[in-house]
């Protein structure tokens, strides 16, 4: 290979560079970019806007291209963005990660992400930039809803789940973790910006998701985070990107950067004095693909080879691990796809059928004074719907959902609105629904409030729906803003100061409440909110994220009790803003100290959430009250459905170092299991827990067990512990890199 070739093996180019404004290739351009080979294409099918037949049939076009027209005939590696589905045309959109998460359910996710996989395939796509593996400790920060939540444990067992089923066995797609690493954590809570952590916090929490998925779960590439750790950006930290990653994990996929990260290190870190310097130290570092397109690699690349301030052998290196991959995905064999078949796996019944499950399983009750919920429709003469979540489908979508990723274009949403499904509802079984959105999203209007508790007032019962608007939104700020009725505060780029309902939302609750007719919150959002007034003023709270198309349907059956909601909290919502960071795990000096005004606890604790039935535990029972520290111990516990019917219960195991030689969490989850049960049903659920799993760095910086007492808890949330069993570890010692445990293996049998 030329070095110019090599280059281009390195390098990306995304749709928008390649199509002419009808959506069709334009020849001078493909010379232009591809003439030399490449590595990635950028998003053929999402940023083209191409329809999937479409958009396989130009991504053949281009590997065609590659194979026949350039002399070494290399395919490219086409990928697309699939956080919540395919984020292009026709995908299938599911409930944000955040939703997920609130199932406590990998294998659900794994379903989700197979069937992402048969659309991502079906138009020729190879590599996939999600899942997000970061750990959501700071609420403030805008892409919350893009993590499975605030705890290591629970974000690795979810995001594994995600790998497994986009990659299958190898054959499938290649997931893309990301951003590595301790993104979610920037000062002021705000995207991109400095990150300051210890080195245990950045091992323990941070870095152990993307540990557990590299190891377990043979994840096939990362993507580097924006910031800098310390003064570092991540886009040039050879330590993280090479001697960690690959060194000590034994990653072998590819690293691809975030998007401009390159570029960044010279205009926004300010550590490359140009394009040509920029390029080389990410690729030092061990940035193998510059995205999304080339800007720092390319020429510059071959600049820095010819000029000796770059090693061609680097460049090698770098160029094995793309081809590898091509290789691996099967490009070299046949790159190109059936266009014919290429919208087969869109808008499927079995599509439909599960992003409608998975919308009824993130539904998390927070609330139920009075057991306001569930709604009988059969006794129900009227509902007043309120609020600016009620009737927009956009409204349900995550920002990396196609239709809020481009807010600003029309996009045809096939989606399942709060109104429609409950206005479905009232058809069936006989009952009047009136609809006042009352306010705008953001903004200060009130205009609408009279007619909102008017409705209110002549109903039976009131349902009002809440919460942020989602999107990517990179632009500067606005001093009008503050006065525009739809700007995102959740999603990429909104980054916030407060967790207050945006605009005047919980002034119009607050004026539907007054009526006296009993009031239902649903919080539509993508990010916890500090709802503290709402909470304690009306009976019954839901706790709905961000669903997807089918949200409105998940949300009328588990208002109308077709469906018992087993969600729960993969985050602590906090009662103000304040209290950040309040997540569960803290060390004790953090975890018991109050402010003058606020306590310490959350408003909703990590773990939290009800059902319209009633699971009551047995005694905590241990295989053996000691261990050696390269042991096992079994812990098992009786779940009881003591209510009248069916549900899901998580049952929820956490460990406690009793007296360990540095401060350590109050507690840490260490497993979870999510079980089914028929009313007066009971069930035994085991859990093996390696002792390697109770290691933290010790003063060496050595990941090691130690010797001593340990108490192994069980709840119904972080803060609703109902049974403990102490043991003791027996001795010291330290995990070698070949024998670390990451998962409790979890077994449900019958209750003896």
């Amino acid at each position: 290979m030329a070095l110019t070739e090599k280059a281009a093996q390195l390098g990306s180019v995304n749709a928008d560079k390649l199509l002419d404004g009808d959506g069709n290739l334009d020849e001078n351009a493909v010379e232009e970019h591809l003439s030399d080979g490449i590595g990635h294409l950028t998003r053929i099918g999402g940023e083209g806007s191409l329809p999937p037949t479409e958009a396989a049939r130009v991504t053949n076009e281009l590997q065609t291209y590659l194979r026949e027209e350039t002399r070494l005939g290399i395919p490219a590696i086409p990928h697309e963005e699939c956080l919540s589905g395919y984020m292009g045309p026709e995908g299938t959109t599911f409930p944000q990660s955040i939703g997920l998460a609130s199932t406590w359910d990998p294998s659900l996710v794994e379903e989700i992400t197979g069937t992402i996989r048969t659309q991502l395939e079906a138009i020729g796509t190879a590599h996939a930039l999600s899942p997000v593996l970061d750990v959501a400790r700071d609420l403030r920060w805008g892409r919350v809803e893009e993590t499975f939540g605030e705890d290591p444990y629970l974000v690795a067992s979810m995001a594994c789940g995600y790998v497994d089923g986009l990659q299958g066995d190898g054959d499938g797609i290649s997931a893309t973790l990301k951003h590595f690493a301790g993104h979610s954590v920037g000062e002021g809570g705000k995207n991109r910006s400095s990150v300051n952590l210890g080195r245990r916090e950045l091992r323990e929490t941070h870095l152990f998701p993307f540990e557990a998925a590299v190891r377990t779960s043979d994840a096939e590439s990362v993507m580097n985070a924006y910031h800098d750790i310390d003064g570092i950006p991540c886009a040039s930290d050879e330590w993280l990107l090479t001697d960690v990653l690959r060194g000590e994990w034994g990653f072998d996929g590819t690293v691809v950067s975030d998007y401009y990260s390159v570029e960044f290190l010279r205009s926004e870190h300010g550590v490359a004095a140009d394009e040509e310097e920029a390029g080389a130290m990410a690729l030092e570092a061990g940035i193998d693909v510059e995205l999304p397109y080339t800007d720092c690699y390319g020429d510059s690349l071959v600049k820095g080879v010819e000029s000796g301030h770059l090693s061609e052998e680097t460049v090698d290196h770098a160029v094995r691990r793309v081809l590898r991959a091509k290789v691996r995905k099967g490009l070299f064999d046949d790159p190109t796809v059936d266009p014919d078949a290429a919208s087969e796996p869109f808008g499927t019944d079995a599509a439909d059928e599960l992003t409608t499950r998975a919308a009824r399983e993130s539904m998390t009750l927070l609330k139920n004074e009075g057991d306001l919920l569930p709604l009988a429709g059969s006794e129900t003469d009227s509902v007043a719907v309120i609020g600016p979540k009620a009737d927009d489908g956009q409204e349900l979508m995550g920002d990396y959902a196609y239709a809020a990723h481009y807010p600003e274009e029309e996009v045809e949403l096939d989606a399942t609105t709060p109104l429609d499904a409950i206005r479905s509802r009232g058809d069936e079984f006989g009952f009047e629904v009136s609809h006042e959105q009352g306010c705008t999203m953001t903004g200060p209007g009130t205009g609408g409030f009279d007619a909102a508790a008017s409705a209110a007032a002549e109903a039976d019962v009131a349902v009002a729906f809440v919460g942020a608007r989602s999107a990517v939104d990179l632009s500067d700020m606005d001093k009008e803003q503050e006065n525009r009725s739809t700007v995102p505060t959740s999603g990429e780029g909104c980054d916030v100061v407060d967790l207050d309902l945006p605009g005047v939302q919980q002034e119009l609750v607050e004026r539907v409440d007054q009526t006296g007719t009993p009031l239902v919150v649903v919080v539509v959002s993508g990010k916890p909110h500090s709802i503290e007034a709402i909470s304690e003023a009306v009976p019954a709270v839901v706790q709905a994220w961000l669903p997807g198309e089918r949200g409105g349907e998940g949300i009328a059956a588990t208002l109308f009790g077709e469906h018992n909601p087993g969600g729960h909290l993969p985050v602590s919502i906090p009662r103000t803003v304040g209290q950040i960071p309040v997540h569960y795990s803290r060390k004790p000096n953090s975890a018991n100290e109050d402010h003058v005004y606020v306590d310490s606890d959350p408003l909703y604790p990590f773990g939290h959430g009800l059902s319209y039935t009633d699971f009551e535990y047995g005694d905590l029972a241990l295989s053996d009250d000691e261990i050696p520290p390269a042991g096992t111990i079994t812990a098992a516990v009786t779940v009881e459905n003591a209510g009248e019917r069916a549900g899901h219960d998580v049952v929820q195991l956490y460990v406690r170092a009793e007296n360990p030689s540095q401060a350590r969490p109050v507690q840490e989850l260490v497993g979870f299991e999510r079980v089914s049960l028929d009313a007066g049903d009971a069930r035994r659920v085991s859990f093996e827990i390696d002792a390697s799993q109770l290691a933290y760095h010790d003063r060496n910086f050595d990941l090691t067990v130690e010797e001593g007492p340990y108490q192994l808890r069980v709840g119904h949330s972080a803060s609703d512990i109902v049974t403990t069993a102490s043991f003791e570890v027996t001795g010291t010692k330290r995990v070698p890199s070949t024998g670390r445990t990451y998962f409790t293996k979890t077994r449900i049998t019958d209750a003896e």
